[in-house]
């Protein structure tokens, strides 16, 4: 049965990313989906991926691990400089005016969201040895209905990049493999601390929110036109981002003593 979840994660995630890969991406489209993708991954830092550190480690660690997943970030961009608010307004350059800028943004996403997803996988897998499927259904259910918002997130953001389908697909597949590597992982017997998950996940919300707040949010203050809709994709970003930590929270709250028990015991 843990390998069907892991079957149906998969299945999830890829249909996720699937989805930004079959619209081309204009000007305006672009804009509208930086505006989401910021809302979604300040929401997700805040709401989802900084409580769960909390759960595991000790809050000024945490904190100190959040700042240093957004320095480092921050530090990439700064030193590795390929960024730009020019944006095309037409369709004739938009791809030559902006798009490399955001190289560094969708790796940083993609190694945040991998290392989240491994760490479900961890959380799936202890959960199953905690109690079986009575335990584990209701974190694969947390899991599998936010896998897609991930995925999508991703490519996305991939897109906007203007990362070539093919290496955008390769991508989406290895993504979504990230969970049934985090339960082989547990399977395996591999020692997972948990001051080692709550450093990853913090680190993962000081990427994210870096990625959100320097460099895809200040864009969108350069364009005057499409306020309203721009607005909107932000609001509708963190109403997503509030859906995914709800979910967690009501199926997750009373099962992180026994996860945490479950990985120093393993």
């Amino acid at each position: 049965m843990l390998t069907l979840f892991c079957i149906l994660i998969i299945v999830a995630s890829l249909l996720g990313g699937v989805v930004p890969m079959l619209i081309k991406p204009t000007h305006r489209r672009i804009q509208l989906a930086m505006s989401c993708i910021g809302g979604v991954m300040a929401g997700v830092a805040v709401l989802d991926l900084l409580p769960e550190a909390l759960a595991y480690g000790e809050t000024k660690t945490v904190m100190l691990w959040l700042l240093g997943g957004f320095l480092a970030i921050f530090l990439l961009e700064r030193f590795l400089p390929s960024h730009c608010h020019d944006i095309a307004e037409t369709g004739h350059d938009e791809k030559h005016a902006c798009g490399h800028e955001h190289q560094l943004t969708w790796i940083g996403t993609y190694g945040g969201l991998t290392l989240h997803s491994i760490l479900a996988g961890i959380a799936l897998s202890a959960a199953w040895s905690a109690g079986g499927m009575e335990v584990a259904f209701g974190v694969f259910i947390a899991i599998v209905l936010h896998k897609p918002f991930d995925g999508l997130t991703l490519i996305a953001m991939m897109r906007v990049a203007h990362v070539a389908k093919k290496k955008a697909h390769f991508v989406n597949v290895l993504f979504s493999l990230s969970v049934p590597i985090g339960v082989l992982l547990f399977q395996l017997g591999g020692d997972v601390s948990n001051s080692a998950i709550a450093a990853a996940l913090a680190f993962s919300a000081g990427m994210f929110l870096c990625i959100s707040l320097s460099d895809l949010l200040p864009e969108l203050h350069f364009h005057g036109h499409d306020r309203f809709s721009l607005t909107f994709a932000l609001i509708l970003g963190l109403a997503i981002a509030w859906g995914i930590s709800s979910l967690h929270s009501h199926e997750d709250s009373h099962e992180h003593h026994d996860e945490s028990s479950i990985l120093h015991e393993h």
